[in-house]
């Protein structure tokens, strides 16, 4: 393959992202403790900021979202528990089976709908009987976005209202939840109404290198605290980390709605190509079939022109802070090159 002189597109993930100059600088100047001990003030500040923002009591920050929804699981549920999830769901999916392999909880994954919601039937039927033939059901575990689709508030507030009524808890994956809110143009607090728990990445759209919240009661953030330490993910001088996730809280989030424009300008450049078919975006991903046969052709076109993506027939494209309009009106010329050939 040719050298690729020039910006390198790296639209794999929103993961990918690079902390930017003022970020690395409000980390460069973190002022530090052992957070351990609790005593570091910027991941104090870091953990009451999110707090505020979502609408919770407390917060905890963890290294990564798998960590905080895994802690999130074993604070809810104790050993021969179950929660409900969706197929599709990140905690159920691909976060290793966390909670069964190592609290004993176990999953009852159900169909998700095309929007990515979960049918309230579905959730009620799932809903185990207080009989010790069966684990307790004791959790609700949403996704918002799942697969760059927004949830509906109403929908939200119904399934959790659900749960509440059947005397489960609710926990909210909202590794992507800032997209949510900024695509709905409402607040944070709004975006999670009726959950007793959030996790929140900070290391997706919102820029920065590493960690998570997880948010929650006062009673709930103590209990996790625990389990942050069992899992290893009771960290020393964090403040550095903690300092970009103030940073992008402050500064990352109404920017996201660049990235969904930057969506929709892709799709409707690939929209173009008569052999793709893609789905309108709702959020910072695109998602496109391509022939399978023409999959080598365009991956080589694409690695030549210096874009890194995950090339296959059901492909996601995901934009995020370090593409610009004219990285996306660059990859719609790749695209249109190799399917030209």
């Amino acid at each position: 393959m040719a050298e690729v002189t020039g910006k390198l597109i790296d639209l794999r993930s929103d993961t990918v992202t690079r902390p930017s100059r003022d970020m690395r600088a409000a980390m460069a100047a973190a002022e530090v403790g052992d957070d351990v001990y609790g005593d570091d003030p910027t991941v104090n500040r870091l953990q009451a900021r999110a707090a505020e923002l979502f609408g919770h009591e407390a917060a905890l920050f963890a290294p990564s979202g798998t960590q905080t929804n895994l802690i999130a699981l074993l604070t809810h549920c104790q050993r021969g528990d179950e929660y409900i999830v969706g197929q599709e769901a990140h905690t159920y999916k691909y976060e290793a089976g966390g909670g069964a392999v190592l609290g004993s909880i176990q999953p009852q994954p159900i169909a998700h709908q095309a929007d990515g919601s979960l049918a309230l039937a579905d959730i009620e039927r799932a809903i185990k009987p207080d009989d010790f033939h069966f684990a307790r059901s004791r959790l609700l575990a949403l996704e918002n976005t799942l697969g760059g689709r927004v949830l509906a508030p109403v929908y939200t507030e119904a399934a959790t209202r659900l749960a509440h009524d059947r005397g489960l808890a609710t926990h909210l994956d909202g590794a992507r939840i800032c997209n949510a809110a900024v695509k709905l143009g409402i607040s944070l607090r709004d975006a999670v109404t009726g959950f007793d728990s959030v996790s929140v990445c900070l290391s997706k759209g919102l820029g920065a290198p590493v960690g998570s919240v997880l948010c929650g009661s006062r009673e709930f953030v103590k209990q996790a605290l625990r389990w942050r330490k069992m899992l290893g993910g009771g960290m020393r001088q964090a403040g550095i980390l903690a300092a970009a996730g103030l940073y992008a809280l402050e500064h990352n989030i109404p920017r996201l709605a660049e990235d969904h424009e930057n969506a929709a300008r892709l799709a409707r450049g690939l929209s173009d190509i008569a052999q793709i078919k893609v789905a309108t975006p709702e959020t910072n991903m695109v998602f496109a079939d391509i022939p399978a046969g023409q999959c080598s052709l365009l991956e080589d076109t694409l690695g030549r022109r210096g874009i890194l993506a995950q090339v296959d027939p059901h492909m996601r494209i995901v934009l995020h802070l370090d593409i610009s309009s004219a990285d996306v009106d660059r990859t719609i010329a790749a695209f249109k090159e190799s399917f030209a050939a």
